[in-house]
């Protein structure tokens, strides 16, 4: 196959390849200079009163060499001219893809990876079809300044590569010359893109666009979880753009980048420079109306040389496919803070998955089970912790009482806290002991979130009624977060509240609502962690209280009694 970085670039040095270049350019003159003579113009048909005066499409054939038209009919180029006659649409088939070329503009129609599917059960489309006539079709060339003619309009020649896996497309009107490739592998998500550009022998910086959303559209609110991203090496971190963003103008950001494209949740579309130097790219807004709705798709554009040559990944966001294809994709997913946690959670669940239960739905119920025994002394101490609490809350609500009608303005209030300092001393309890505990699985709690948000092995995965753990439920009443709101509750009245306020009560069991209506939009396989962490705590929960003393009972209010008047 060719190497798609020195095809068509006409920069190698060397005597024997200047002749060659020579004497390749002498036969392409002779060849147009002798071609009138030795062949005839065809005249031209009727043309149909009415007919749309745009080149039809053809079927899918191979192009016409660029530089050697077959004949010499008024469709045919000019001489010091490349373009094809009629509009042409090429399909490549890999193991791993269908892509639908255009050579109207050189541009992709159609990108679809043939082992994932949408909801509908077709392979998943990553192109946003409804958007290509408003903002363009991806490849699209995007120019810094005006150019004298249009290669977005163009017909390009197109040849095809011998193995089947490639396509070379050229276009010149003999003042600007314009080139793209493309190669593929048969079993690799990984390809190569070369494009060029000039006007009057002089090179036209330009980037390579993909607008109107990327990645699959059957999610739901698709728009929010489509960004740009890129990987800067100077400051070593990943930079992330949504369409929000760029809502007031096109965002432009140069550097050293290990690549740099667009993604949804578990899709990428990233193109990793093969140049030294640096790397452009713009981040777009774009209102894409479908039945009428003006939703922010983002969109992009990359390269920013005259010369661009990239290789290009395109593909799902698995750990084990990016890192096969190129470790520097692996930072594509992002791990969050607690990424020395979530790297060893996302291993440990996939083993589960792979070797004890087949089924993600029951390795998260495993998975969760195991990291609640493990918190389990935290939880007992967290418990113990609010019981002191409890039992001190008389006397707490003595002092307060005597304390009832200061201000907090007040020189008193400051001896009010004291005394309260004074009976936890004395009572050996931490006001902030049942807190501390809480905190420390705090980063437990985020990097299961995390490994569930971005692990794409959960998408289409099945757990009972569920079909899919990466998205909710689809039910008119969804169970999981109905059931979570239920144990949520009655764990809440197992556990001791450490405060005695009436209001404080209340709103503490206020809060089982609140986690209900954000989990209610949740993917399912979240809420299943939620849901059985609260069984396990229920049960937890229950042999705690079964093993603890019982508190002392309040005291009884003292009812103030009248005496009667003498008469």
């Amino acid at each position: 196959m060719a190497d798609p970085q020195n095809s068509n670039s006409g920069q190698d040095s060397g005597f024997s390849t200047e002749a060659r270049v020579l004497l390749a350019c002498f036969l392409v003159i002779l060849i147009l200079f002798l071609t009138p003579y030795i062949y005839k113009p065809v005249a031209p048909g009727p043309v149909q009163k009415g007919a749309n005066p745009k080149p039809a499409v053809a079927a899918e054939q191979p192009a016409p060499a660029p530089a050697a038209p077959a004949s010499a009919s008024p469709s045919a180029p000019a001489p010091g001219r490349i373009a094809a006659p009629a509009e042409q649409t090429l399909t490549i088939d890999t193991d791993l893809y269908r892509i639908t070329f255009s050579n109207f503009g050189a541009v992709v129609k159609s990108w679809t990876l043939t082992k994932y599917r949408d909801h509908d059960g077709k392979p998943l489309e990553l192109v946003g079809e409804k958007a290509i006539p408003q903002v363009g079709a991806p490849f699209e060339y995007q120019f810094p300044a005006p150019v004298s003619c249009d290669p977005n309009t163009a017909l390009f020649a197109a040849t095809r590569t011998p193995d089947g896996l490639g396509i070379d497309f050229q276009y010149s009107d003999g003042k600007c010359l314009f080139r793209k490739s493309f190669r593929f592998t048969r079993v690799s998500y990984l390809s190569e893109v070369t494009s060029e550009a000039q006007q009057d022998g002089k090179p036209l910086p330009h980037t390579l666009v993909w607008r109107g959303g990327f990645g699959d559209p059957s999610v739901r609110n698709a728009p929010t979880t489509e960004h740009t991203l890129y990987f800067d090496l100077g400051d070593n971190k990943l930079v992330v753009k949504a369409a929000k963003d760029a809502k007031k103008g096109p965002i432009i950001a140069r550097g050293d980048f290990s690549f740099a494209g667009l993604e949804d949740t578990y899709f990428a579309a990233v193109f990793l420079p093969k140049q030294e130097n640096s790397v452009e790219l713009e981040t777009v807004s774009d209102n894409i109306g479908p039945q009428g709705s003006q939703q922010a798709f983002v969109g992009m554009g990359v390269g920013g040389d005259p010369v661009n040559r990239f290789s290009l990944f395109v593909g799902p966001k698995d750990v084990n496919i990016l890192g096969a294809v190129d470790p520097r994709l692996k930072q594509l997913i992002d791990w969050g803070w607690f990424w020395f946690i979530a790297k060893p959670l996302f291993v440990v669940l996939n083993w589960t998955n792979d070797h004890v239960s087949h089924n993600f739905g029951w390795a998260i119920v495993l998975i969760t089970v195991a990291i609640n025994l493990v918190l389990l002394p935290l939880r007992f101490s967290s418990m113990k912790s609010a019981r002191k609490m409890q039992a001190l809350q008389p006397k707490i609500k003595a002092i307060n009482d005597r304390y009832k009608n200061v201000s907090l303005r007040d020189p008193k209030k400051a001896e009010q806290n004291q005394e309260v300092m004074d009976l936890y001393k004395k009572e050996g309890v931490n006001p902030t002991g049942g807190c501390l505990p809480m905190l420390v699985q705090l980063p437990i709690l985020y990097a299961v979130y995390r490994v569930l948000s971005v692990s794409i092995q959960l998408r289409g995965a099945h757990w009972l009624w569920v079909t899919d753990l990466s998205q909710p439920e689809q039910l008119p009443i969804r169970i999981l977060p109905t059931v979570m709101v239920g144990t949520q509750f009655v764990l809440q009245r197992m556990t001791p509240n450490p405060s005695a306020d009436p209001s404080q009560q209340r709103m503490m069991m206020f809060m089982p609502l609140m986690f209900g209506f954000f989990f209610y939009y949740y993917q399912s396989g979240l809420v299943l962690y939620w849901l059985v962490g609260n069984l396990v705590g229920i049960a937890q929960q229950y042999l705690i209280n079964r093993m603890s003393p019982p508190l002392p009972a309040p005291p009884a209010p003292v009812v103030a009694t009248k005496k009667k008047a003498r008469s």
